[in-house]
């Protein structure tokens, strides 16, 4: 790492009044920053430093599965948290098969723009409008509201239940689910549902200002399509995929395994924007205007891209690591919100420009305590980082969606306390959700 790149003094952590250290992060007692990842250009390889994690969240993925799905912290000797508690069993032999990935393929320099990005097939899908089709209109709300009841594909086991969350075992895969319901229905004049053939919803939340979200869902309470309507009648495209890639969704698989591994030859600073490296509150603007660092090759639904690192890669990542969150709390201080100031804005400026944007705000822990709780506490930070751009930003709930990954994606190889994991990220991934002509 540059040692001549500034860093902030760690701050220690304190449990918060009634919280448990063993459910989730310790504080940071003594805690010395490690190398970072790599600063050289990204090329796809993981950096020579030891204690510096592979820059792709798909390459860390593949680091995993090629230890038959053992996390980082069981090969470092922790025994805390055993298979019953979300961790994947490892075949005999150790190592678990891979399958077949295509070979790398030269993209060439990143796309120009989102229109650029995004394939032909793509820019001239049709779409029907949101409210085209007939529904039957229900008095309550679909079960997958309540995610410990909602609907699931064979396979899909509950592990832990953590207060409105749940941690799911699904197609080798560990991840915290929740319900987005309670941001997008906060303020709502009025909040009703549809029956659509085929075991899908629609939910209309009908706003103040006369603005209508509009969200179909499947079964599995999958996002297929959400849509801002303005009260003159345009519809803005938030999120849409084509159904037929849900059709066999009882295996669901991850789409990222049809692309090749993501290779590029752009310098870290470009594809990874560190706040702590900020010093014009501009640069969030400028950074998060940038394109896909490759092309798109078809639209992928929200959820897919909550659970595909490769699919993930795609968008450019803004680290936000100068926000500090109390030991195993997900409130963010007053004193912290004002950091926000500078990502909201530039999100707004964006908002400006395409109303139909789309914004995943990651939360991540470090490696300390149980992987579930670290699961949980960081959907929670997520959820509030959201929170707090609506409320004090006003930038409009459905243009954010959340995703908590606890300690699967560490920025820094490690399974002490470290700072630098401990952090929210947030990527502009409108370009893999939704087609940009939607937007003109």
């Amino acid at each position: 790492m540059d040692q001549a790149r500034k860093r902030r003094k760690p701050v220690e952590e304190q449990p918060a009044t009634g919280e448990q250290p063993s459910t989730g992060e310790r504080p940071a007692e003594g805690e010395q920053a490690a190398p970072a990842e790599g600063q050289g250009p990204v090329q796809g390889e993981a950096p020579a430093d030891p204690n510096a994690a592979p820059v792709f969240d798909s390459q860390k993925d593949a680091v995993r599965k090629r230890k038959g799905g053992r996390d980082r912290a069981q090969e470092t000797g922790r025994q805390d948290a055993g298979d019953q508690e979300g961790n994947q069993p490892a075949q005999q032999d150790g190592e678990q098969a891979e399958a077949p990935r295509p070979a790398p393929v030269d993209q060439g320099p990143p796309p120009t723009d989102d229109r650029a990005a995004q394939q032909e097939i793509i820019r001239s899908e049709k779409i029907a409008p949101v409210t085209q089709e007939k529904g039957t209109r229900v008095e309550r709300a679909p079960d997958f509201e309540d995610v410990r009841r909602r609907p699931r594909p064979q396979g899909a086991n509950i592990v832990r239940e953590f207060g409105d969350r749940v941690i799911l075992q699904f197609n080798n895969q560990t991840i915290v689910e929740s319900n987005d319901a309670p941001r997008l229905h906060r303020g709502a004049r009025e909040v009703y549902y549809e029956d659509l053939p085929g075991d899908r919803t629609r939910e209309i939340v009908e706003r103040e200002n006369g603005v209508q979200i509009v969200t179909i869902r499947n079964r599995y309470g999958n996002v297929i399509q959400r849509s801002r309507i303005a009260p003159d009648g345009r519809e803005y495209v938030l999120s849409y995929v084509d159904e037929r890639y849900y059709e066999d969704v009882d295996d669901w698989r991850d789409p990222g395994d049809d692309l090749p591994p993501i290779r590029l030859d752009i310098p870290r600073e470009e594809y990874i924007l560190d706040a702590e490296d900020i010093e014009d509150p501009d640069d969030y603007y400028t950074f998060l205007e940038q394109p896909p660092v490759e092309r798109v090759q078809r639209l992928y639904s929200i959820d897919e891209v909550k659970r595909s690192a490769r699919v993930r890669d795609i968008a450019r990542r803004v680290d936000l690591d100068t926000l500090n969150f109390e030991f195993g709390s997900a409130s963010i201080p007053d004193s912290e919100v004002q950091k926000l100031e500078g990502v909201a804005t530039a999100m707004e400026r964006l908002l400006e420009k395409n109303p139909a944007e789309t914004f995943l705000i990651e939360g991540h822990t470090d490696a300390v305590g149980k992987p579930e709780a670290n699961l949980a506490l960081s959907d929670r930070r997520a959820e509030a980082v959201a929170e707090a751009l609506t409320n004090a930003f006003s930038i409009p709930p459905e243009n954010l969606t959340t995703q908590g990954y606890g300690e699967e994606y560490l920025k820094v190889n490690t399974s002490e306390p470290e700072r630098e994991n401990r952090r929210v990220a947030i990527r502009r991934i409108t370009s893999l959700v939704a087609p940009v002509a939607s937007a003109e």
